[in-house]
């Protein structure tokens, strides 16, 4: 179970991000409703941009020796998602009973974990280190 435990981790934190895609490249309407009260003008360049960034996380997330920088892009996202849930969005978004606050917890959660046991990879705390 300890060898496939960061890849379980990979695929949970790959799939919340992936699954969210479609939402916020075609501009469905629950995603530019919650980008908008985040973002108001901003709305469609920071959901876009978020998108592309969870995009590029996920694929990290699976580059041997670029794990850690896809988890810190997990880990930051998700920690911009939970804190915009507590400020703006509220935990219960349009009614999802907390399932996007909850999934980005799990998310940053699995992150944290996948970014922990890659510090030997990640180039500036090796040197110091």
């Amino acid at each position: 179970m300890k060898k496939y435990f960061p890849l379980i981790l990979k695929i949970i934190a790959a799939f919340i991000m992936l699954q969210t895609l479609f939402f916020k490249f075609t501009g469905a309407e629950e995603s530019v409703n919650l980008f908008t009260k985040i973002a108001g003008n901003n709305e469609a360049f920071v959901r876009i941009g978020t998108g592309i960034l969870e995009l590029i996380a996920s694929i990290l997330l699976f580059v041997p020796k670029k794990t850690w920088l896809g988890a810190i892009l997990t880990v930051g996202l998700m920690g911009g998602a939970i804190i915009g849930h507590l400020t703006k969005l509220g935990i219960n978004h349009n009614n999802d009973n907390g399932l996007l606050f909850f999934s980005a917890i799990i998310t940053f959660i699995s992150g944290a974990f996948l970014l922990f046991f890659n510090k030997n990879y990640i180039p500036f705390i090796k040197r110091k280190f």
